[in-house]
């Protein structure tokens, strides 16, 4: 497969997921898993049908391993997710990042579409972009995703039936992209090893996002984040003002945790200070005219 955006992007559109071959390579991918092994052996199983009683899980994986970051900020992937995701919103925030171990004996889990996280309306937008980054290698009887092509589609049905579903085979290094409205789900793990891997998802900026990003990293971590990491998490304004804090950007609490005495600053769309600024000129220019008479 060819490492080309608009190509995967197409094929992302087309199916409802694409896989990225190896996105990074299988060594920056070990140490990632080294530096996970010992959360994971501390972390008991879930509870919940949903979550997999054979499965262990846990995100805020930015403040567990240096590597995570590589990750989240590909450049490839998000030029797709920003693809997939820019015409609903004026920047995307990151949505989670969950590392996961399946044990063996774990059942498959139900099909289900991670948009349905979100009370909007279905099929008119696409909510949120996950990305799956294998630990080990994925295969068909270990517990490797099963995706539905087609299931993103209008009228597609929330229940496949006997439909397996195709299980995505893949190496440590390499990266499933799906659309939050595509049926996916983990397989049964038939073998007596565990599959693990992590993934990264992304959503549109002014949703909540799944994992709840500013307590994951308050600003004492964050403010060790690069500035565009730290946006990404949150720290950062949607067009126009949403999420600010005392009127101002959060990341102001990056520099200086202090919040008085601050003013509050227009964060507009370009379409929106444009036309802002022609409806105070023409007040302006009235005010002008009357004081001038």
């Amino acid at each position: 497969m060819a490492q080309d955006a608009a190509l995967l992007t197409a094929r992302l559109f087309a199916d409802g997921y694409c896989i990225v071959p190896i996105a990074v390579t299988q060594e920056a991918i070990a140490a990632l898993d080294r530096d996970v092994s010992s959360r994971f052996a501390a972390t008991p199983f879930c509870e919940g049908d949903f979550y997999g009683a054979r499965t262990k899980r846990f995100g805020a994986l930015l403040r567990r391993s240096s590597h995570v970051a590589a990750l989240v900020r590909h450049r490839l992937i998000l030029d797709i997710v920003e693809a997939a995701l820019s015409p609903y919103c004026q920047r995307v925030a990151l949505n989670l990042t969950q590392a996961v171990e399946l044990h063996p004996g774990a059942l498959a889990q139900i099909p289900h579409r991670d948009e349905d996280l979100y009370g909007g309306p279905k099929g008119e937008i696409e909510y949120q972009v996950n990305v799956l980054w294998p630990l080990t290698p994925f295969t068909a009887a270990n517990g490797a995703t099963r995706v539905w092509p087609g299931s993103h589609r209008i009228g597609a049905p929330a229940d496949p039936g006997g439909d397996p579903g195709i299980a995505v085979i893949m190496p440590p290094g390499s990266a499933l992209v799906w659309l939050g409205s595509t049926l996916h789900g983990g397989g049964a793990n038939l073998t007596d090893t565990v599959r693990r891997a992590v993934i990264v998802g992304y959503t549109l900026g002014w949703l909540r996002s799944f994992e709840n990003q500013y307590l994951v990293y308050p600003p004492d971590i964050a403010r060790t984040f690069d500035p565009d990491l730290a946006a990404l998490v949150g720290y950062a304004q949607h067009l126009p003002n949403l999420g600010n804090v005392e009127g101002q950007c959060p990341s102001i609490l990056l520099r200086d945790p202090s919040l008085d005495n601050l003013a509050a600053i227009d964060a507009l769309r370009p379409d929106q200070a444009a036309a802002l600024r022609d409806y105070v000129a023409t007040q302006e220019a009235a005010r002008a005219g009357l004081i001038g008479g």
